[in-house]
């Protein structure tokens, strides 16, 4: 057990990142902000390991999130002198080259600092005899133990490699509170906690569906989970930033990139079903309730491959005949090609309308996705015949931009191993490694029960409207899945949703889902669905397999469509 706060009771635990790329200034901000005992960052996205990797391979000495770095040399100084543990999954591909660089620029600076890292999730080694083949990086995900014992050595930094997003959280809370291995319903109740904050404003306003309804959202502050010895946290920030918290904003961020109701880890299977939320205060949210349960006895496996090389050319049709023009052209491409690719894709929006009154609302886009794992054949002997067309087309033939070479495209997939099999190794701030023990108690993961539904509404009159009228919902991805998750906010709301809201009635609403896998997960206690869209996205984010590779936009999308609501319920 470690004290990292003044006060036993509480543990403060702030956010600054949650992907590579987020705002350089926020550490700064946190740390300038407010009181805080530990500051946390999320640098890995499933596009990032492909990055980090792509970096791995023109210098084996990087792997890591170098805007960490960046972020450690601004504020160091003020971490140490504010008492402040910063906790970090920056380490990325090479977490012990990223504490040794953090190391000099301590150094540099002139303070001392006591620096450690968690390895043991990098697989690629053994990606073969593991059954993985021969990917760019294969990552296991870990837990939370390796950074809690990095802590309790007194370590100022910790940064990991892969570990599960919310671990960076779990780690600092298990540490302060002595939390054992067993004590599920505390790491569950932190294990959301985390996922809460893990994502940065996404919590505190970010792609909130009714963002209109808030009244500053200018520079959202970043999100603070005040942890508890029992699990229970309130999500909050520092006062006078931007945004807000609110039991909706957290419930956004809860729906999140989840599956079904049990969310499991690596140390803990978090009861998604058993989440209460409730209203705390201006800007303050408790969360409480929370159940664990075992993890399962394997942990997942993030594996990054290069799947070959992708290329497209986008014509502008303008004005009238759109699908004629884009029929010759699709026609004319595909017989003046000297050799075809290996995948060629036709995607046509039509973004025109009639009688528009700007030549930009008159004009559809036409585009032409190729792979193939020759970037010969995606290269200019695709993008220049696109080009040859200019004067041999359509009529008003155009492109959004130059031909240019292909590029190399990633592709994610998700497998999993037996804990037993990965070294899980915490590096204290001298040197001393520390190897973290598999879970001893395992359960594996099944689908809950469908629970009880309430009763429907009674017929009465409907309005045709958007559905987002009075629903609120979040999308993302999770390789080549997508995920949309929709709630509402009072219990006659769920009493319609529930029963309207079918997997039918889903494909009826977004056609590119029909033929598609599609899995309803039910959550009263959030009065929300959860619908798991299996292959939307192709192959993860970086294969590019639609306009919005990562379904980002999928749930506001669904707020658009028109359906029937009980008139009653619009009031």
């Amino acid at each position: 057990m470690s004290m990292l706060a003044a006060d036993p009771a509480v543990l403060r635990i702030g956010n600054c990142s949650g992907f590579y790329g987020d705002r350089l200034s926020a550490m700064r901000e946190m740390l300038d902000g407010g009181q805080l005992d530990v500051l946390t960052g999320d640098y890995l996205a499933e596009l990032t390991m492909l990055i980090l990797g792509r970096d791995r391979m023109k210098d084996p000495s990087l792997g890591y999130a170098k805007t960490f770095v960046k972020q450690i040399e601004d504020c160091l100084g003020l971490a140490l002198e504010r008492k402040v543990r910063i906790v970090a999954n920056a380490g990325g591909l090479n977490p012990a080259g990223l504490a040794e660089r953090l190391r000099k620029v301590a150094a540099d600076l002139g303070l001392d600092a006591k620096i450690a890292h968690v390895e043991g999730d990098d697989l690629l080694p053994r990606a073969g005899e593991l059954g993985f083949g021969t990917p760019l990086a294969a990552n296991a995900y870990l837990g939370a133990w390796g950074i809690a014992e990095c802590l309790n050595a007194g370590a100022d930094i910790v940064v990991t490699g892969r570990v599960t997003d919310a671990s960076v959280i779990v780690g600092p809370a298990a540490a302060h509170f002595g939390w054992s291995r067993t004590d599920y319903d505390q790491l569950a109740g932190a294990v959301v906690a985390g996922h809460v904050i893990e994502c940065g404003t996404q919590a505190t306003g970010g792609n909130y569906a009714f963002f209109t309804e808030l009244a500053d959202l200018g520079r959202p502050g970043f999100p603070i989970a005040e942890i508890r010895a029992d699990g229970s946290s309130v999500i909050t920030k520092h006062s006078g930033t931007g945004g807000a918290v609110t039991v909706d904003t957290v419930e956004a961020q809860l729906m999140y990139e989840i599956q079904g109701a049990r969310y499991a880890g690596p140390d803990v299977t978090a009861r998604l079903d058993t989440i209460q939320l409730g209203a705390d205060g201006q800007d303050r949210v408790l969360i409480s309730g929370v159940t664990g349960e075992a993890p399962p006895p394997q942990l997942k496996v993030s594996l990054n491959t290069l799947g070959g090389f992708r290329n497209e050319m986008a014509f502008i049709l303008t004005g009238l005949d759109i699908e004629a023009k884009a029929e010759l052209a699709q026609r004319q491409l595909e017989s003046w090609l000297p050799t075809r690719p290996a995948e060629l894709t036709w995607t046509l929006a039509r973004l025109d309308r009639p009688d528009a009154e700007t030549e930009e609302q008159a004009s559809a886009v036409l585009r032409c996705v190729v792979r193939d794992q020759d970037p010969n054949k995606v290269g200019r002997a695709f993008a220049n015949v696109a080009v040859e067309l200019a004067l041999a087309s359509y009529p008003g033939c155009s492109f959004t931009a130059p031909p240019g070479n292909g590029s190399p495209y990633g592709v994610f997939t998700a497998g999993f191993v037996d804990a037993a099999q990965v070294t899980h190794t915490a590096v204290l701030p001298e040197g001393t490694r520390v190897e973290i023990a598999p879970a001893a108690d395992t359960a594996e993961l099944a689908e809950l029960a469908v629970p009880a539904a309430p009763q429907p509404l009674p017929a009465g009159e409907t309005r045709r409207v958007p559905l987002g009228t009075i629903a609120l919902a979040r999308s993302g991805d999770k390789g080549g899945n997508a995920n949309v998750g929709v709630w509402v906010r009072t219990d006659e709301q769920w009493r319609w949703l529930v029963h309207t809201l079918t997997v039918e009635r889903i494909k009826e609403l977004l056609p590119e889902t029909a033929a598609l896998t599609v899995t309803r997960h039910v959550l009263p206690n959030l009065r929300a669905l959860n619908f798991v869209i299996e292959g939307l996205l192709g192959q993860g984010v970086a294969y590019q397999a639609r306009f919005d590779p990562q379904a980002k936009g999928l749930g506001e999308w669904l707020r658009s469509r028109h359906i029937d609501i009980p008139v009653e319920l619009l009031s």
